[in-house]
């Protein structure tokens, strides 16, 4: 949701604080000033002398100590709730931390909040539980498309074969069925493999070694540049030195699928790429820009969706399977990263992925 910004619970709980204190304080000194007032009336009395004001005595006697007290009790009261309400907030910041870390696709990550039961340790233990459970159905049905993915491999490989045959054979050489039928079983091939990639980027089971992300967008798209020119695209790079630590495979595939996206959904004709990398003091950023037909925010929002195209803007037979912006997001999320897809106002897409930057070696 949108929310204005507003003061944070510290802030109100540091006022409350000292406002109780400054209110207690002023019916102490109220009650303090009504008996020395009082005192002084009876005095008064007692001599006889009418003519002395206790009002004066009051304000020049007491008045300034008040005073004194009150501005006392105000900062003893900032500085006091300041620190206290950080103590108490602190085990609701270690939550939040770990709601973030959680949105952003770490489902390994607990709070394991020490100490003992309150509310703040049963909405942490809640919390926990629920992530625990989350994790163990997501890791239920990336195993099961894993599966299912893998089994499907051999069928469709037999398959494959079966049909090159029938295409060598020169009496079914012009078969169009054939050729239908070869080019349905390559794209169920490039489906199950494109979700054997999901299902592994997902479970985060790859080894990560420092590497540049400079070079996957340059090894992208001279990979890729062939495909540009047949497609009347301009293709453009500047990669400066990006550090990080991940999968050099799955890194150069997340960079391939968006070269590739860029390149397939784009103008007609005079069509243009941009590739870019650059470094930030604690990320890396990779950023492939497109021309393109106009894209309602809403839908750049849902590209990321296993299956999702904006197919107004596909250009070529080169559509893919609907999986290559779901795996980028995958990989990206396995790398601690964030995607970001942007519609430009000219039309196209701009899409950054940010890694953690690694120390130059």
């Amino acid at each position: 949701m949108d929310r204005a910004p507003g003061l944070s619970v510290r802030l109100k709980l540091t006022l409350s604080y000292a406002g109780f204190l400054m209110l207690a304080g002023a019916l102490l000194l109220a009650a303090i000033g009504v008996f020395l007032l009082r005192e002084g009336w009876l005095r008064t009395n007692e001599e006889g002398a009418w003519r002395a004001t206790p009002g004066t005595y009051f304000v020049r006697g007491f008045a300034p100590t008040a005073v004194a007290v009150m501005v006392f009790l105000l900062l003893f009261g900032l500085i006091g709730g300041w620190f206290l309400a950080g103590r108490m907030l602190a085990p609701l910041d270690r939550i939040t931390d770990a709601t973030r870390t959680v949105a952003n696709g770490s489902l390994s990550h607990r709070i394991r909040l020490p100490g003992r039961r309150d509310e703040f340790r049963e909405l942490a233990d809640t919390f926990d539980t629920m992530i625990t459970r989350l994790e163990s159905h997501v890791a239920e049905q990336q195993r099961f498309a894993a599966n299912a993915s893998h089994e499907l491999r051999t069928p469709l490989s037999v398959s494959k074969s079966l049909l090159e045959v029938a295409r060598a054979d020169p009496a079914r050489a012009a078969d169009p069925l054939v050729e239908r039928l070869y080019a349905v079983n390559t794209r169920a091939i490039d489906l199950t493999e494109a979700l054997l990639l999901l299902s592994r980027a997902g479970r985060r089971s790859f080894a990560r070694e420092h590497l540049d992300l400079s070079l996957m967008a340059d090894e992208a798209t001279e990979t890729l540049l062939p495909l540009a020119e047949k497609s009347g695209i301009t293709l453009e790079t500047d990669a400066d030195i990006a550090p990080t630590v991940g999968s050099p495979a799955l890194l150069l595939q997340l960079t391939t699928n968006l070269v590739h996206n860029a390149i397939v959904h784009n103008l007609p004709e005079h069509g243009s790429v941009w590739v870019t990398t650059r470094v930030r003091p604690r990320t890396v950023v990779l950023t492939v820009e497109n021309t393109g037909e106009p894209i309602p925010p809403g839908v750049a929002a849902k590209l990321t969706e296993p299956f999702q195209r904006g197919t107004e803007r596909v250009r070529s037979d080169h559509a893919g399977v609907g999986l290559g912006l779901a795996i980028v997001n995958t990989i990206t999320q396995a790398h601690d990263g964030t995607l970001t897809l942007t519609p430009r106002p000219a039309g196209g897409l701009r899409i950054t992925v940010e890694l953690p930057r690694a120390p130059l070696a």
